[in-house]
């Protein structure tokens, strides 16, 4: 078999496109090695290790409460169901990883244009559950926010970068009207709390994009009249906020889940012999937190939240010689949304926020929604990659912002 020959470029034609990976797997896979955060990766690993465990304690309580006379539910019955989603989680995670940064980019933006799609039919065709609709049932039941996301922290990264080419374009408006659609339509599932995830994530990445202080402490009064507004004329918002500072039914919940977290002391009562987990709704999920103070003690709740600071802290470190806007306002974004989401849960554990259908990520149990996490983790370490051996210049988000407003000052003399 002779050897393939070597391209050589006419006269008039393109040269030969470059592949998008690297021909050999083996080779593909060692630059991925190279490039990854191996420290980020460790420490998403052993959170869902963690995760694994804490599953395993909170399913008999889940299992025991779902069982009917017709069907009893084993106790480890979410605990198996858990190491599958867990499996094709980690599956979702490394492909995604795998993906260079620009394929990233481009997916993801697929994937929030689709999922905007599959909002709109949630009111139309969706699954209703306890009381609320969030769900699509297209084979697979899934809650299209939750693959909204980490999509929607992209696309707000790549709609503010285009100040970097034209600093003339409305980036904030346009990307101020895509979150206002957003919040509309989850209002209306009703889903406050996803909306308010939302909202933060979009005021984190409009700061770090440069937004001068007056319209940042503007957006800060409008947000507070918007809350204030949710409270006199939206229901869900209102009944949450005045369960959770008067009592009722949900902080009576929340307060259960208070004495369960508290029930275990600092060293808790060991694996499996939690009393007070067993009348805890939700124990699997939403309130899985608690259920690890009881069994496993508050240290062990302690070293849950030091690991969200410190898988927080090493993007943020990662970032620190990042030369490129896009990717640091979508990584930002990425974090954002996923510590939001982990803090709210805890704090709604230990009473300081309302109660509020928020898992703790790739801590609690999940099936869509695990694979939403792990997807969200892989986009977020795809877009991270950097060659080791190439030495870059911090973004300088005040002189950027400069020179976007001088380039800005110039464009309007012309005129």
């Amino acid at each position: 078999m002779s050897a393939a020959r070597p391209y050589i470029p006419q006269p008039g034609r393109r040269s030969a496109p470059t592949a998008a990976f690297p021909q050999d797997r083996r080779r593909q896979l060692l630059v991925w090695w190279r490039e990854i955060d191996r420290v980020l990766l460790g420490l998403i690993l052993l959170l869902m290790s963690l995760g694994t465990i804490a599953v395993m304690a909170a399913s008999p309580a889940s299992a025991n409460r779902l069982s009917t006379s017709d069907v009893t539910l084993s106790d480890l019955h979410f605990f198996w169901l858990h190491i599958r989603w867990q499996f094709l989680g980690l599956c979702v995670l490394i492909a995604t990883s795998l993906v260079p940064h620009e394929l990233a980019r481009r997916g993801a933006i697929l994937l929030g244009a689709a999922m905007l799609v599959a909002l709109v039919l949630v009111p139309l065709i969706g699954v209703e559950r306890n009381g609320a609709t969030r769900w699509l049932n297209l084979g697979l039941q899934f809650q299209p926010s939750e693959f909204l996301k980490p999509a929607f922290a992209v696309i707000l990264a790549w709609i503010l970068s285009w100040k970097v080419r034209d600093p003339g374009l409305p980036v904030i408006g346009v990307s101020g009207g895509l979150l206002g659609f957003i919040v509309i339509m989850l209002m209306a599932q009703p889903n406050f709390g996803e909306a308010i995830l939302f909202v933060g994530c979009w005021f984190v990445v409009v700061m770090l994009a440069g937004l001068p202080i007056k319209r940042i402490l503007t957006l800060c009064g409008v947000g507070l009249g918007g809350l204030v507004l949710a409270y006199v004329f939206y229901d869900n918002a209102r009944n949450r906020i005045d369960a959770f500072l008067g009592g009722g039914t949900a902080y009576d919940q929340v307060d259960l889940a208070s004495r369960t977290l508290l029930g275990g002391g600092w060293t808790g009562t060991g694996l499996n012999l939690g009393n007070n987990k067993m009348r805890l709704p939700e124990a699997h999920t939403d309130y899985i937190f608690s259920v690890i103070g009881e069994e496993f003690g508050l240290l062990a709740c302690g070293v849950i939240v030091v690991l969200y600071l410190a898988i927080i802290l090493r993007v943020l470190v990662r970032l620190v010689d990042e030369d490129r806007l896009f990717i640091i306002l979508a990584a930002s974004g990425l974090i954002a949304l996923f510590g939001g989401q982990a803090f709210i849960n805890i704090l709604m554990n230990l009473q300081l926020f309302p109660s509020k259908g928020m898992t703790l990520p790739l801590v609690s149990y999940g099936g869509s929604s695990t694979i939403a996490q792990c997807f969200s983790i892989g986009l977020l370490l795809a877009i991270t990659r950097r060659n080791p051996f190439l030495s870059r210049e911090a973004f300088d988000f005040g002189g950027g912002a400069a020179k976007a407003r001088k380039a800005g000052a110039q464009k309007g003399k012309r005129r």
